[in-house]
């Protein structure tokens, strides 16, 4: 995270972000001991790593760093830093919309911008940044500089080291032996596991990491794929370890991810979040996926949407398109959450903030069943 720093400053030009306040939306740093090891959240044993010459300027303080429940730890931040001369803000995407959000309500202003006149820098990481872009260039009121990283609790893997490009260095000398499953072959019996020097361009690869922690052989439950080689560059493509194979589909995360996204290219909308689950037994006609999602501002024409959707889903996933045609599976259904929605089912998990996220995908209806008991679906 430093590096990923440096690199932005050597870059820039430019290390004025330092002289102003810098947040990381993070879990408790409160550390407990099991077997004489100190225990944590990944953020939170991260937050005692913090270089000194980052120290001084670094809000939240830790009293508010510490409370658990996390709506009240966020009004807390909120009341810490919405005076502030903030020019740094770190943290996964939906928890830092939240606290965007939760600013403009108390300060009154019209966006972020009007409240950190000098805000230059978002640190993100955790999830795909694409879906949550639109959303956060609109809280902010304008497009600032943003570093991705790809940290994990298994190890820290890449981060943005450019602002010319998105794609991430992969840190090949950080105690990680990186490994490689082609994704097309993850669900056979025997896949090919390959390292680094046969890697491809523009494959899709299922991540498989050895470490000095211990790990051997341990699919972290993400897709990437290489986008440079010599440095070797990635990008993180979805998720393998969340998908949708009622019907033998195979649907990850970066096939549904692009289909929203292009589905949103023809008919403007914005979305806060999202999830997929199969409906397997329908009062009716024939199975479908479920596309649970959260508007912040709804397609003019919903139908159009859906349409679209199933589509540029048939485009992503040949065996998704086979079962269409087949008639086994009809045309996907989107089922409108209320505003706040997957916020109010985090919480009713305990999962509400830090490094939670909700997974964009479900084999079962377990998640979506919940959305329906806790009339979350609009009628």
């Amino acid at each position: 995270a430093r590096n990923a720093l440096l690199y932005y400053i050597h870059e820039k030009q430019n290390a004025d972000f330092v002289n102003g306040k810098m947040i990381f939306l993070q879990g408790s740093p409160i550390l407990e001991e099991e077997n004489g090891l100190k225990v944590g959240r990944l953020s939170g044993i991260s937050a005692h790593f913090v270089p000194n010459y980052l120290q001084k300027n670094r809000l939240p303080s830790y009293e508010t760093n510490i409370i658990e429940d996390w709506e009240t730890k966020v009004d807390r931040v909120v009341e810490e830093t919405v005076n502030a001369d903030m020019t740094l803000i770190s943290g996964i995407p939906p928890w830092l919309i939240m606290y965007f959000e939760r600013l403009i309500k108390v300060s009154g202003k019209e966006n972020v911008q009007s409240i950190f006149k000098n805000l230059q820098l978002m640190v993100t990481g955790g999830v795909n940044y694409e879906p949550y872009r639109e959303k956060v260039n609109q809280l902010i009121g304008r497009k600032i500089d943003f570093i991705q990283t790809y940290p994990a609790s298994e190890g820290f893997i890449a981060y943005q080291d450019s602002q010319k490009s998105e794609d991430l260095l992969l840190l090949l000398n950080n105690g990680i032996f990186y490994e490689f499953i082609p994704v097309d072959e993850f669900f056979d019996e025997n896949p090919t596991r390959i390292s680094i020097k046969e890697v491809e361009l523009g494959k899709d690869y299922v991540l498989i990491l050895n470490t000095n922690a211990g790990l051997w052989g341990y699919n972290i439950g993400d897709t990437v794929r290489f986008t440079s080689l010599y440095p070797f560059k990635i990008v993180v493509s979805g998720r393998i370890k969340h998908y949708t194979s009622a019907f033998g589909e195979h649907v990850i995360g970066h096939e549904v991810e692009q289909a929203l996204q292009k589905t949103i290219e023809k008919f403007p909308a914005s979305v806060n979040e999202f999830s997929v689950a199969p409906q397997v037994n329908p009062t009716e006609g024939l199975p479908y996926h479920e596309w649970l999602i959260e508007f912040d501002q709804k397609p003019q024409n919903m139908q159009e949407f859906n349409k679209e959707l199933d589509l540029q889903m048939r485009k992503q996933n040949t065996y998704y398109d086979d079962l269409i045609t087949g008639n086994i599976l009809t045309q996907l259904q989107i089922s409108v959450v209320e505003k706040g929605g997957f916020q109010l089912y985090m919480k009713s998990i305990g999962k509400l903030g830090g490094q939670n996220k909700v997974p964009r995908l479900s084999n079962n209806r377990e998640i979506a069943d919940e959305f329906y008991l806790l009339n979350l679906i609009q009628k």
